[in-house]
This record gives C-alpha cells, structure tokens and sequence, in this order.
C-alpha cells in the first residue's frame, strides 16, 4: 500500500474560524511527567510532576496543535528550576505559534529532617508548585506556591481549660510571586518559625514530649497564623505579590477554620 504524501493530510487545526472569539487558554492538562528538581544542598531531587500548559488562541485560529505539548516535555532533558521555566515557556509559546503563554507543574518535594532531641532524621513532603506566564507584551513572570503542613494550637482552649488545649493539623499555603530567587526551603522555614510547632516524619519520646509542650507554650489562632506569615513575606524583598493561607483541620470541630491574607507589593508602590 503506498504511503500518504504529507502535503495529502488535512491540517484542521490551521484552519480559520469565524466565530471571532478568542481563547485565553487552550492546551493539555494533567499530564505526568518526571523531572528533576535543584534543591538548597547543591544537588537534584528525581521526581514526577503533574503538567497543565496552555497558550492563548486568537480568535481567527481554529485549534492550537496539541501534540506539541507532548514533545516539548519529552524533548532534550531539562533540569526544571525557577531559571529553566522561562526559556522552556518561551520555546513552547514560540512553537506553538502563540502571543501568551502558561505552564504550571505540580510535585511532591522532600526535606530531610532532624527531630528536635533525639535528631533522628526523617525526610517530610511539601506539595510545590512552580507556575509561569507570558502574557501580553512578551512579560514573564513566575510564581511558587507550597503548601506547609504544621501544628496550631488553640489560645482559647488553653486559657480556659483546666487540663491540656486542643490542637490540630494545619495546611499553610504561601504562593508568591517572585522577582528574583528563593529556594523552597526558605518558604517552609518560614512558615515552619511561624507555627505553633512543625512537623516531623519521625519522633521517639523525647521528641513527642518536646513538641506537644512546644504547641502548648506557643498557642496560634488561624489569624495569628496568617497575620505572622504575611510580616515575614512583606519583608522579603525578592516577593513581589502573595498570598498566604491557612486552614485548620479542628479536632473538636467537623470544619475547619479559615484565613487568608493576599498583597500585591507592585501596585501598592
């Protein structure tokens, strides 16, 4: 059987609409794919991130080429960090023939520990993701938002119960927006300095002692949580716009308790 000539098969995707509606974002989502991550020590982490990319569509286009996606994930290895993202974003807006662009990548991050007495050491996860843009005008910009699992320790409960206090688990998810570069382990210590106590992945006896009278001694409402944060990453002058949030799993509660704190450090200079 002769093969199709290439110029024979039918490009729809090339062809024009009529409809005069653009798209903002169109591309693949939920794609798995390994990378490696640089961390704080100098070398690398192996692990698989969760892909979403999309580029903006205009309006006379009727559908962008998907598979491009594909094969620019699974072009030549990349060491994905904060300085990779940008020519990776670039090279996928300029392939795909597009003026904005999106690429944000979602994955476990390991830390390794030391428990506080007895320093044993165990590794903890933190869910990372780092996101890009190039919107209109070919302007970049990055963002990474972690997500930092603590303590928090209810004053309330401590002032008035006559034996303990309850505490909980809480997610604290920080997403900034960077000028310049910050290791992910500057954003879980932090937030980590902030709790009523971290958390470990590991802890003998002495451990557990000096963590429950850790909580005790340093009692956080979910404003106070935010409100302590939000300070630290005021001040932090290669963070141009966050937001910062935490969300208490109560233990006495079948809800949990909620705040949120957000700036954006460029429009108020």
């Amino acid at each position: 059987m002769k093969p199709v000539e290439a110029h024979a098969i039918a490009d729809v995707q090339n062809s024009r609409d009529s409809r005069q509606l653009a798209i903002n974002k169109v591309g693949i989502k939920s794609i798995r794919h390994p990378v490696t991550v640089k961390d704080r020590s100098g070398g690398v982490q192996h692990t698989v991130a969760l892909f979403n990319m999309y580029v903006g569509l205009p309006h006379n286009f009727k559908g962008t080429h998907m598979s491009r996606f594909i094969e620019i994930l699974n072009g030549p290895e990349r060491e994905i960090s904060v300085e990779s993202f940008e020519p990776m974003l670039r090279d996928m807006v300029k392939r795909l023939e597009a003026e904005t662009g999106h690429i944000e990548m979602t994955f476990p991050y390991f830390i390794n520990k030391s428990a506080p007495v007895s320093g044993v050491q165990s590794l903890m996860d933190y869910e990372v993701t780092f996101s890009a843009e190039i919107s209109e005008g070919s302007e970049y910009s990055f963002t990474m938002k972690i997500v930092v699992p603590v303590t928090s320790l209810c004053p309330c409960s401590k002032k008035i119960s006559d034996r303990g206090a309850h505490n909980q688990r809480s997610h604290v998810t920080v997403t900034a927006t960077l000028n310049d570069h910050l290791w992910i382990e500057e954003i879980v210590q932090l937030v980590e300095e902030q709790a009523s106590c971290e958390l470990y992945g590991l802890l003998k006896r002495p451990d557990e002692k000096y963590v429950t009278e850790r909580a005790y001694d340093n009692p956080k409402f979910v404003e106070d949580m935010v409100r302590d944060v939000a300070g630290l990453l005021n001040a932090e002058a290669r963070i141009s716009a966050f937001s910062v949030e935490s969300e208490n799993f109560e233990s006495i509660h079948n809800h949990s308790a909620y705040a949120i704190i957000e700036r954006d450090k460029r429009i108020e200079a």
